[in-house]
């Protein structure tokens, strides 16, 4: 299999990574983080005219790309920039829209693709400890209609998004695959309420309560009990593009390592030419390739058929939980105290790759997905 992009990915990657590295500095992410909205509604708009939002979807679906390879790149440069833009839910929320909406449902994929609305996925549950299947939002039919209640936690941009992509029961045990039914619920519908607050990471979240929100048919997404591959599916396009992210973020703290190495003395020579140092720094880098290998892996096998895929998709947010924090700690050893300090750009790319561990399933919760997605396949 080929894994070399493509001339119009390469093209994508050099643009997107100059305008990240242009206009998206520090300074100017920081600002934005710390903001009461927690991204930037106009740099929003502009990364949409950039075609960064077109390309995580094919051209059926109005977009430019769509491919694992192409959800890589584009979070790979979100990932140099510590990006706070609502990328990561418009992925998947609009990946289960492609998949298995209707044609009026499919309408809001427009308006995700040019930046003029915003989903969210609102799937999470306080108790449910990244297990995907474990859901006990409850959806009850009423003649034509639905009636929605329960709670979701952690939505992220909760409090801007127009749209909710929401998991709620409808049959079967609270963690069995059968019974899961997927809604698309407004922002402004009656019974809906959000709590947000600021991520430690930057950006915001929010907490997000139904309370027999009444709902038309129209916003049943799918088939009635049958919203599972859907969700698993748009989950391993957001756990792709975590991946890819981290190691956008990896290889900026690398170079901000390397730099400081090169020129802080002690006893009157760099530090980097101290060989302890040196062989630490090493040692990161092949890890740091190790990561890249298994996001080309797992981008490469979105398209698999069902076992496949989630075998490489966890095994590579596996290695990207347990690199990423070995990242974030020598990196920030490396610099020694100032690594820590808020003012250092560093600090907010480790504080990054630790919490993206923690987002969609540790390091732990995918190796043994892993090995039991191996089990089930010998068996």
């Amino acid at each position: 299999m080929n894994f070399q992009h493509t001339e119009d990915r390469r093209m994508l990657a050099d643009s997107l990574n100059r305008f990240v590295s242009e206009q998206y500095g520090f300074e100017t992410r920081d600002r934005i983080a710390r903001s009461a909205h927690g991204f930037s509604s106009d740099m929003w708009e502009r990364f949409a005219e950039l075609g960064m939002i077109g390309a995580l979807f094919d051209e059926a679906n109005g977009g430019l790309g769509g491919g694992g390879l192409d959800i890589a790149v584009v979070f790979e440069s979100l990932g140099r920039g510590l990006v706070v833009e609502p990328f990561l839910d418009a992925l998947m929320v609009g990946q289960a829209i492609a998949r298995s909406g209707d044609e009026a449902q499919r309408a809001w994929l427009g308006t995700l693709i040019d930046g003029s609305r915003m989903a969210a996925l609102a799937h999470g549950e306080p108790d449910s400890h990244y297990e995907l299947a474990r859901v006990t939002t409850r959806a009850q039919r009423n003649g034509d209609a639905w009636q929605l209640t329960g709670a979701k936690a952690v939505v992220q941009h909760g409090e801007r998004a127009a749209l909710f992509l929401v998991s709620a029961r409808t049959g079967g045990a609270d963690d069995s695959e059968e019974g899961v039914t997927l809604f698309l619920v407004p922002r402004d519908a009656a019974g809906v309420s959000v709590r947000g607050y600021p991520k430690i990471d930057g950006a915001r979240a929010a907490e997000v309560t139904f309370d027999q929100v009444v709902l038309g048919g129209d916003a049943l997404l799918g088939t009635e009990g049958a919203g599972f591959a859907t969700l698993e599916y748009a989950i391993a396009c957001g756990v792709l593009a975590l991946c890819a992210e981290a190691v956008g973020a990896m290889d900026v703290a690398k170079d901000y390592t390397l730099d400081y190495l090169r020129t802080r003395k002690q006893f009157g020579v760099a530090i980097g030419s101290f060989q302890a140092l040196q062989h630490r720094m090493a040692d990161m880098l092949l890890e740091i390739e190790q990561a890249r290998s298994a996001v080309i892996n797992a981008a490469a096998a979105l398209g698999a058929e069902r076992k496949v895929r989630e075998r490489a998709i966890s095994a590579a947010k596996c290695s990207i939980g347990r690199i990423g924090t070995l990242v974030a700690q020598e990196c920030i050893q490396l610099h020694g105290g100032i690594g820590m300090t808020w003012e250092l750009p560093l600090a907010h790319y480790a504080k990054r790759l630790v919490m993206i561990d923690h987002q969609l399933g540790d390091e732990d919760h995918h190796l043994e997905r892993f090995v039991a997605l191996g089990r089930s396949e010998n068996q």
